[in-house]
């Protein structure tokens, strides 16, 4: 009975399965999975067959197939009435939409996204894995240090020993464990790998960046997230924004924060390396730097403080540097153009051009596609 509950459980899942891999690009452009996040699952809505069921009335009621009846009578009462629904109004004539919500892990959907896209894995650099060991209590062993040893298994031994022996006195219950008796816990070191991985997400908030452009960021980094997690056995994310100044701010504001003003590109690429100089070290940490704009900037020489930023402080650490460019209608859109100028042979800088929503899958692939 078990191994059958086991089979019909694996055959919902494959179907579920199936039917987020065909609904997956909608889901992305449509944002619909990122509001349904839970800590380690997502609800994914699904549509839901129903079942046909029989339904039983009360007996000694007459119809079609009990008592009384001719070929052709409606089942379960006259004609009359046919149609009404409850209340007396008319039933509607087309079929209702059901969904069913399925959770799913965040490693599971993860995976999906990879199959669906072919994303290859990360490529190992060689120190994407910190190792910390762990001592771990695994059972109980006659050998050991007093520190280690368990007091109620050595006192339940002691008085195994002193029944079987007939000197136990239940009206002088005194019981004194002998060297045999002591029982002591066992331990085995484990090595297992620590967060090691790192997004900076880097955000133009400046007056040309609107709540549509912000949404678009919002959805693809929900999805580069959800990648990166399955690749690492922990992923931090930091974020900034920046107009003409940045800051870091936690992930609540940056997906939701109203700014305007000018916009110098440059003050986030300065924070982000001040960020990993402080926090992340590239000897212990992947470092993946984002940054979402709509391709204006402050001036020329902005552009190439950008450019000598991430030359000499950027780059030489991280696996990758991503830009995302979304299209605003205010937006001059030249900061991509510059930056394929200076980078266009450089494989560690990705570059993509997000017109719109429906754009957002096609990005995804051109920044994790590569594996770095």
């Amino acid at each position: 009975m078990s191994l059958k509950i086991d089979q019909d459980h694996s055959r919902f899942r494959g179907i579920v399965r199936g039917r987020i891999r065909q609904n997956l690009r909608k889901y992305i452009s449509q944002g619909e999975l990122v509001g349904k996040q839970g800590k380690e699952l997502v609800s994914i809505p699904i549509p839901q067959i129903d079942i046909p069921r029989f339904r039983f009335g009360d007996k000694n009621q007459g119809g079609a197939g009990q008592g009384e009846g001719d070929p052709g009578d409606p089942m379960g009462g006259s004609e009359e009435g046919e149609g009404e629904g409850e209340g007396g109004k008319k039933a509607g004539e087309g079929a209702g939409e059901h969904v069913l919500e399925v959770d799913v892990t965040l490693d599971e959907l993860a995976s999906i996204l990879g199959e669906e896209l072919e994303l290859p894995d990360i490529q190992d650099k060689g120190k994407s894995k910190i190792i910390n060991a762990k001592d771990r209590y695994t059972g109980i062993r006659r050998v050991g240090p007093e520190s280690l040893r368990h007091f109620r298994r050595t006192y339940r031994e002691a008085l195994k020993r002193q029944i079987g022996m007939g000197s136990y006195m239940p009206d002088k219950p005194v019981v004194v464990p002998i060297p045999d008796d002591k029982r002591f816990r066992s331990w085995k070191t484990e090595a297992e790998p620590v967060a090691n991985a790192v997004i900076v997400y880097m955000m133009d908030v400046s007056g040309s960046m609107g709540d549509e452009q912000k949404e678009i960021v919002r959805i693809e980094s929900f999805w580069i997230d959800a990648w990166l997690q399955r690749q690492y056995k922990g992923l931090e994310s930091r974020f900034i924004i920046h107009d003409a100044v940045a800051r870091e701010v936690d992930r609540e504001t940056f997906f939701h924060t109203r700014e305007s003003g000018g916009t110098m590109i440059s003050s986030a690429y300065k924070l982000c390396s001040q960020i990993i100089d402080d926090h992340d070290p590239p000897e212990e940490w992947n470092i993946y730097p984002f940054h979402f704009s709509d391709g204006d900037n402050w001036s020329m020489d902005d552009t190439l403080a950008c450019v000598d930023i991430l030359k000499s402080k950027l780059l030489p650490r991280a696996n990758m540097f991503a830009y995302g460019q979304v299209e605003s209608p205010y937006g001059s859109g030249q900061f991509i153009k510059d930056l394929r100028d200076h980078f266009g042979k450089d494989e560690r800088v990705v570059t993509s051009e997000i017109r719109d929503k429906d754009a957002i899958v096609g990005s995804i692939k051109e920044f994790l596609g590569r594996g770095k």
